[in-house]
């Protein structure tokens, strides 16, 4: 939590104004009950109606002094707690966008989503109250106490005994439920991981006839929910009755005292009155600090999760440039891209998932690489542009390891379509602008027409200003994937890597989408990744994978003959096709 204070930069003098203008008007509030007692005291016992006015119109300067704090006090606790959950949500935020694809990868989506949501406004919500209420009701408590032992020091000693018992009981049952709020906020994470799974994938769901045991899964996922709710809401329960029992407790042996001294005439009825008030004045605000102690044990645990983020560092990060190396000139060689017994092995796995891989690439070379389901084809491709690091091994971009470059360096060099066609809510401008914010319509427009998108351009309503919904809902899967070529090519990369991205393409527009970017003028090097041999048997060099290992790299031809596993996959396939 402390190192989740430096967001609150900025806002001090509201973190500091706000419990300030709190306790001022509690101040106020302390006096009334002494007004009260001089009521009965001097004005209903003289029937003295001007002292009674007078006294009333105390009361009400008091309690406008007291709401004008009030209002104070709540306007700077609300724009601190606001202002330090927008400073810290931007650091997270960043911070989330600065990890590698590793971290993503074990983190998981739904619980990133969590804390930058329900997590968040739960700190946000505690931040708030702390400000408003932590220091308020300790000195109400405190103060009531001491103001008690002013009116009459006997009666006061039940306030001394009263307030460390409630202290237990508060404390004790604050230390019993931080660990079970953040049990309660784990199970939250699973079951917004199976409600975003049964949301992105109801296609799936529907066609395998998977409803029933999908509502099984996700009724037993918020019935664990509720019963870790329901526990821990059991506990913090405890408090409002065991204090309301503790309290009245001492109301009771108040009153009998105050009776037997005011017979006694060592205590007036005012005074006892007074002593009353002051004791439902502690009720009152132990009441809210229970109330406070959940909200703020909530927002611990909340804080503690957002921590825990924080915690975890980048494994790839930008190098740190001497002046030497940032003067030095681009390395003298004949390769664009070069693997050198490159091995990979995955944060969450045992085993390698790519071993000593070696090939060599020269500029504007076209490379395919096929090979099975799972058999490291986009492991390898990864590499390239630095979204894991090698674990032996070094992979070279323009005769320089990968690792010695700036992230944003080397990622502006290539154009990356990914397997999955990711589009965001916006117009077509918008989205082909991600992959150059200066393009003009006219280069979108080249873009769009090599990646074969022109007629889908030409079909829509308002052309380049046509608004994509998110995810690309309103797109037909190969629209998506064009669309997605297109983002890629408007960069003019020096790398262009398509990661199976014509799987939704028909034969003829693969062909001709192929056929576009071969006669490309800046002629990047491409690497094609694709199950279809068809989509790379004219590439200048093919790359057959095969359980991590690149078991043959060769032409079309020099493959057929000399590798089983590339043989097998063109045989099956063009039998399938019927070629």
């Amino acid at each position: 939590m402390k190192k989740l204070l430096v967001y609150a930069k900025g806002y001090g003098k509201e973190c500091v104004l706000s419990p300030l203008f709190k306790l001022l008007e509690a101040s106020f509030e302390l006096l009334v009950p002494l007004v009260v007692a001089n009521i009965i005291d001097v004005g209903i016992k003289n029937a003295d109606k001007p002292y009674i006015v007078k006294m009333c119109l105390l009361m009400a300067l008091l309690g406008a002094i007291g709401l004008s704090c009030t209002l104070v006090a709540q306007y700077f606790a609300a724009k601190a707690s606001v202002g330090f959950a927008t400073q810290l949500r931007h650091g997270l935020f960043a911070h989330i966008a600065s990890l590698s694809h590793s971290e993503i990868d074990t983190l998981g989506t739904s619980t990133m989503i969590t804390r930058m949501t329900s997590d968040m406004n739960q700190v946000q919500s505690g931040v708030n109250m702390t400000l408003r209420l932590l220091l308020r009701s300790p000195f109400i408590v405190f103060g009531a106490m001491i103001m008690a032992f002013t009116v009459d020091a006997h009666a006061a000693v039940v306030f001394a005994v009263t307030i460390p018992v409630l202290s237990v009981i508060v404390f004790g049952i604050m230390c019993a439920t931080i660990p079970l709020y953040k049990k309660v906020q784990g199970k939250l994470d699973k079951v917004l991981c199976t409600t975003r799974e049964n949301l992105t994938g109801a296609r799936v769901i529907r066609a395998f006839c998977k409803e029933s045991d999908e509502e099984k899964k996700f009724y037993g996922q918020t019935n664990e929910l509720n019963a870790a709710q329901k526990f821990v809401g059991k506990i913090s329960a405890i408090m409002n009755p065991a204090t309301y029992a503790v309290i009245n407790i001492a109301i009771s042996v108040l009153i009998w005292q105050g009776a037997i001294r005011v017979n006694f005439g060592a205590l007036s009825q005012g005074e006892v009155v007074a002593l009353y008030n002051y004791m439902s004045q502690i009720l009152i605000e132990l009441i809210k600090l229970a109330n406070l102690i959940i909200t703020i044990t909530k927002s611990v645990a909340c804080a503690k999760r957002i921590s825990d983020v924080f915690e975890i560092k980048p494994s790839i990060n930008d190098p740190e440039i001497s002046e030497e190396s940032v003067n030095e000139a681009k390395v003298d060689t004949e390769y664009a891209v070069e693997f050198n017994d490159v091995s990979l092995r995955y944060a969450s796995s045992k085993e390698n998932s790519l071993d000593d891989i070696s090939f060599k690439v020269k500029p504007g070379e076209t490379v395919g690489i096929i090979g099975g389901t799972g058999s490291g084809k986009t492991s390898v491709i990864n590499l390239i542009g630095r979204f894991y690091d090698v674990c032996s091994g070094e992979v070279l971009v323009d005769g320089k390891d990968v690792r010695s470059y700036k992230l944003e360096d080397l990622r502006k060099k290539i154009g990356l379509v990914p397997q999955k066609a990711a589009l965001f809510k916006g117009t077509i401008r918008e989205n082909m602008k991600w992959g150059n914010p200066d393009a003009t319509d006219e280069e979108i427009k080249e873009a769009i027409d090599i990646a074969q998108a022109t007629d889908v351009l030409k079909s829509k309503e308002g052309g380049l200003d046509c608004v994509i919904e998110q995810g690309g809902k309103n797109l037909s899967g190969g629209q998506r994937q064009r669309f997605t070529i297109a983002r890629a090519l408007v960069r003019k990369p020096e790398i262009l890597i398509l990661d199976d991205s014509s799987s939704a393409l028909d034969f003829a527009t693969d062909a001709a989408l192929r056929r576009a970017i071969a006669k490309i003028d800046y002629h990047p090097t491409t690497f094609i990744v694709s199950q279809r041999t068809s989509s790379i048997m004219n590439a200048d060099k093919i790359i057959v994978m095969d359980d991590g290992r690149a078991v043959g790299i060769g032409t079309h031809s020099d493959l057929l003959e000399n590798c089983l596993v590339y043989s097998e996959i063109y045989n099956s396939q063009f039998k399938k096709e019927g070629v």
